[in-house]
């Protein structure tokens, strides 16, 4: 009994852990007036990839970053939410 207990604790975990909003994915396109559809054939990939990547239920790999941003013709930095406060 223990372990299914176990079992539902890691995974209600992961499923926040996907709900993090890790990336900017969704916004970067809406201020440049992109759709979903176009990122996907500019990089050649399928749109429900990019769909998970903007919902955030599935992350881009850094290359896929890279080629994001490049279609977009912006900074990588742009895609990434910070992960700390920035101080001045």
């Amino acid at each position: 009994m223990f372990y299914l207990y176990k079992l539902i604790y890691l995974r209600k975990t992961q499923l926040n852990l996907v709900r993090a909003q890790m990336n900017r994915i969704k916004v970067a396109l809406a201020e440049r007036r992109r759709k979903n559809k176009w990122l996907a054939k500019k990089l050649g990939k399928d749109e429900s990839t990019i769909s998970q990547w903007c919902t955030n239920s599935r992350q881009p790999s850094l290359s896929s970053l890279y080629e994001i941003a490049d279609a977009l013709d912006i900074d990588i930095r742009e895609l990434l939410h910070p992960n700390k406060a920035i101080s001045k």
